[in-house]
């Protein structure tokens, strides 16, 4: 299914989405996956000249595909799950990485905070032809009962130190025994660090760290690879 040809219902959930955001289809390749990904063209209304590595308690992070969100999705892509294997996208945004891992057959949840984005997510997975994704509000501090997945992912979820708790216990909750964590940052987030360490008190670590050349220049993200101790 393309943009142009989607459900009524999703259909006025991008009309209700144009009438408050510029917004466009873009085009993301991840080897042979390709997504069709809405994202919203002028940024600056939002944004106001925050920096999203300063000004992180109002940044509104989801608006903004991030390269972070790039490599986790390229990772996802490339992944060969067994049958049934589940996959949960924690603050997923517009849910480039989650949606790759629903193409690569993996049974998807997509997640954020905000009604708004999730109606972003559902308009991208229908765009993509992906129609199995589901979707489900999560307040990390107060997290639904669900069944735990096998695997969890998120890129740039690190932005408040306070969250980092709330996140802990979300994964403990959320993750199966045996399950794995996928997290990719920006390595300029400050707050990276000082997760790990008090994650690595549950988990063991492992980190990749990937060079990108930007319009900001050449960019290192860190991707880590968490599983239960």
């Amino acid at each position: 299914m393309s943009s142009r040809e989607l459900p009524d219902e999703i259909a006025k959930k991008l009309r209700d989405i144009r009438k408050k955001y510029k917004v466009a289809f873009e085009k993301l390749r991840f080897g042979t996956t390709e997504l069709e990904i809405l994202t919203v063209q002028d940024l600056e209304p939002l944004l106001a000249g925050k920096d999203p590595f300063k000004d992180v308690e109002d940044f509104p992070f989801w608006v903004r595909l991030w390269e972070s969100a790039m490599v986790l999705g390229g990772l996802m892509a490339s992944g060969k799950p067994a049958p049934g294997e589940s996959l949960l996208e924690i603050g997923a945004g517009l849910g480039a990485p989650g949606l790759a891992a629903a193409a690569a057959g993996y049974q998807v949840t997509l997640s954020d905070y905000e009604k708004v984005i999730l109606d972003f997510q559902k308009v991208n997975a229908a765009a993509s032809g992906l129609p199995e994704v589901k979707f489900r509000h999560i307040d990390w501090m107060k997290p639904p009962t669900m069944e735990p997945f096998d695997k969890i992912i998120g890129a740039e979820v690190l932005f408040r130190d306070d969250f980092f708790e709330p996140l802990l216990s979300l994964f403990s909750t959320l993750l199966k025994p045996d399950g794995v964590i996928f997290l990719a940052h920006d390595a300029r987030r400050k707050s990276l660090p000082k997760f790990l360490e008090l994650a690595e008190k549950e988990y063991t670590i492992a980190t990749k760290t990937n060079l990108l050349s930007s319009d900001e220049g050449e960019l290192t993200i860190i991707l880590n690879r968490l599983q239960r101790r």
